[in-house]
């Protein structure tokens, strides 16, 4: 299945939430009218698609709507599309240029962080750059062990501490390795102690202070890892870690899930932080890299 292919049947169930409502309310109207707009409003946010977003949408749909002295309610979807796809557009790219260059991994348990990595490191390998795992998430014994299984899956080296150990430590011994082996990209699993904030920016700011010391002229990503069935949730999540982290792009997990792919929107437009990967299925080689464009068409329907 190709990548179009595979975003398109992950986003199945968000299409077909949001196809059937728009067409339900397209199909009940002969004229374009402020009714309309509202109702089309109403069916954005109950995608979780946000409040703000969904308004701003509308907005530019009216717009677009009366530039162009467009009459028939059908040719609002092709609209529709063109205004989402131009709301997530930009560059979705990992930086990697350095060798090594280093990707933190950040977020609650739960959301599919530790699969993400295995994932990541796969595509990475696939792509033929050498891959390293640090263990950094040392407050869960289960968390070291379970993404030891990954890199076991990945067929990449990991390096780890026992639980409890101070997570820049094993940060630092894993560049240490990396540096030795010549390892193009380091990609470490982070706690997600979201309860406790003070804590978790203060072990945040540690590991930052490692990798700039040892490594002061390498490409830096932190991704954040979000769980799309969450909906609007997995926004204030996002809202909450950019408050404690320098987020440089989103992970959504489980997008093939649920039928709120829309919360893409909201993140990209409310937090300006860009969706990097989504996740649509559970094999090694599900995590595909976000296009924008490609985003736009498989939520929104223009055939029907």
């Amino acid at each position: 299945m190709g990548l179009f292919s595979k975003i398109k049947s992950g986003l199945q169930k968000t299409r077909n939430a949001l196809a059937q409502n728009i067409n339900s309310v397209i199909n009940s109207f002969t004229k374009i009218d402020e009714e309309l707009f509202e109702e089309l409003e109403e069916i954005l946010v109950l995608s979780d698609i946000g409040c703000v977003t969904a308004e701003e949408i509308c907005g530019e749909l009216r717009a677009k709507v009366k530039k162009d002295g467009i009459k028939d309610p059908n040719e609002i979807k092709m609209l529709l599309r063109e205004i989402v796809s131009e709301m997530i557009e930009g560059d979705c790219s990992l930086r990697l240029s350095t060798t090594p260059s280093v990707i933190l991994v950040i977020g609650v348990n739960g959301v599919g962080k530790t699969t993400t990595i295995g994932k990541l490191a796969a595509r990475l390998k696939a792509e033929g750059k050498s891959v390293m795992l640090g263990a950094a998430d040392t407050f869960r014994a289960a968390a070291i062990d379970q993404l030891g299984v990954w890199a076991e899956r990945a067929g990449v080296p990991m390096v780890k501490g026992v639980e409890g150990t101070d997570p820049a430590s094993v940060v630092f011994d894993t560049i240490a390795s990396a540096k030795a082996k010549g390892a193009d990209v380091i990609i470490c699993d982070t706690a997600g102690r979201l309860h406790n904030k003070k804590n978790l920016m203060d072990e945040l700011a540690k590991i930052h202070r490692i990798i700039e010391r040892e490594l002061p002229s390498s490409d830096k990503e932190t991704l954040l890892v979000l769980d799309a069935t969450t909906g609007q949730n997995a926004v204030n999540q996002a809202r909450e870690f950019k408050n404690v982290a320098d987020i440089s792009g989103i992970v959504l997990t489980k997008l093939d899930g649920t039928a709120r792919g829309g919360v893409v929107l909201a993140i990209k437009n409310e937090l300006n932080i860009p969706v990097k990967f989504v996740g649509v299925g559970e094999g090694i080689d599900d995590l595909q890299p976000f296009d924008a464009t490609e985003f736009a068409s498989g939520i929104i329907d223009t055939e029907e």
